[in-house]
């Protein structure tokens, strides 16, 4: 126990909030160099992407040799990175960018590339040594049983410990340190004790069934994401793949309330301009950057189907959560065909009897009136509805009925209403 103490305390300052920025993998799998990330980063500053707190920039997998040098080393790939990784770093970084990098928790990394098991104090040492301020840590080519002598969990603490001892020697801040062991070994119940984010499932598609797939899974973990601790829904694949807008704002609605980090992975010179307005959305990004509230919403009522039903195609429709400016509800058409969603205000815990609420939709940057009792919503296709609940007045004194949800409405002669 207390040899985990310091990566607790290290994991509520380390990346408090969910880490925004690009990764190469969802666009450019290995074709990567070091001119493809500099100008990916110019192109983040000239759309105004890191103004808005997009400011990593994560080399993926395929960076390296195939082989360490002669003194265990990982040697960038001199034909993509001629200058090396340590003047990229600073490229970045004079960029006003954060450099994230990749590795493997086992022998090698998924693409056939050497991983960190059995060198994570020198891989450690050396991207530190770097500048590199973010690592994603993969879970590829895992050695024997007989040779770990542990599973997923014990794997990935030898990398927190080494990042850990680094950061203690030269008195910096720890690498930021993201888990991805794709869900494996309930990884939600211990990520929180070594790193700040963790994977919750295998790799993400542009596709609407990826996505909901994944929102499926993490309907039954949001308990687990708070303060430098998040669940990571994968990458956005906002701007790939054929993905329609309706469902890119779900995509990112979902991601972002579900306070996961936020990766851009497109080409940013053909991303077209009604993608860049999804990814641009500053209310929404507020809502995964509220500094009071770090925790995930929650579905109040699955929608189609029974509560608490696991169903990778229709997920819960209906969440909600808390945030700095009122109470945030998303809903979802998970229908191929548009829909009509409607809820009562107190099936939200974050809603309260009696009142009536200012309603703002977060797509439409606009106030939609007040909501009394309960909500209707229209949506397309896999369509969202962002909205935040906020003000709230006492509602009329002659509102009838007397209580939204007539079962146990009593007067205090115990007389029930609605019999």
């Amino acid at each position: 126990m207390a040899a985990a103490m310091p990566a607790l305390a290290a994991a509520t300052e380390v990346a408090r909030l969910p880490f925004l920025g690009y990764n190469t993998w969802n666009r450019y799998g290995c074709d990567i160099n070091e001119t493809l990330i500099v100008e990916t980063a110019q192109a983040m500053k000239d759309l105004g992407l890191q103004d808005l707190g997009y400011n990593y920039v994560n080399l993926d997998d395929c960076w390296s040799l195939k082989n360490r040098s002669a003194d265990g080393r990982l040697v960038p790939d001199p034909i993509k990175f001629p200058s090396g990784i340590a003047n990229l770093s600073s490229v970045i970084h004079g960029m006003g960018f954060k450099l994230g990098i990749y590795g493997d928790a086992g022998y090698g990394t998924c693409a056939g590339y050497p991983g960190s098991f059995g060198y994570e104090q020198v891989d450690a040492e050396t991207w530190a040594g770097w500048g590199v301020k973010l690592l994603k840590y993969d879970n590829c080519y895992i050695p024997e049983d007989r040779v770990v002598k542990g599973n997923v969990r014990s794997r990935y603490i030898r990398m927190r410990d080494a990042l850990n001892n680094v950061a203690e020697q030269s008195g910096a801040d720890p690498i930021v340190y993201s888990l991805c062991p794709w869900g494996w070994d309930a990884v939600w119940e211990w990520g929180k004790e070594v790193g700040q984010s963790w994977r919750t499932t295998g790799d993400i598609n542009p596709w609407w069934g990826s996505l909901a797939s994944i929102i499926n899974r993490n309907s039954f973990i949001t308990a687990y994401a708070d303060f430098g601790a998040h669940n990571d829904l994968d990458m956005l694949q906002i701007g790939n793949g054929n993905l329609t807008v309706a469902e890119a704002q779900s995509h990112f609605t979902a991601w972002a309330f579900m306070k996961s980090p936020l990766l851009i992975g497109t080409d940013m010179s053909a991303l077209a301009p009604e993608f860049l307005e999804v990814l641009s959305n500053q209310e929404i990004i507020e809502i995964n950057q509220d500094p009071v509230y770090g925790k995930s919403i929650s579905p109040f009522r699955w929608g189609i189907n029974p509560d608490w039903t696991w169903n990778e195609t229709h997920p819960a429709q209906y969440w909600s959560g808390q945030s700095q400016n009122g109470t945030i509800v998303m809903l979802i058409n998970t229908l191929d065909t548009p829909a009509t969603l409607f809820f009562n205000l107190t099936e939200s815990p974050w809603l309260l009897d009696g009142y009536e609420y200012a309603v703002r939709d977060l797509w439409a940057h606009k106030e939609l009136g007040y909501a009394l009792r309960n909500w209707t919503q229209e949506l397309p296709p896999h369509g969202v509805a962002a909205l935040l609940m906020h003000d709230p007045i006492e509602e009329p004194a002659d509102t009838w009925p007397l209580c939204a949800e007539w079962f146990q409405c009593s007067l205090p002669n115990l007389t029930r209403l609605g019999l």
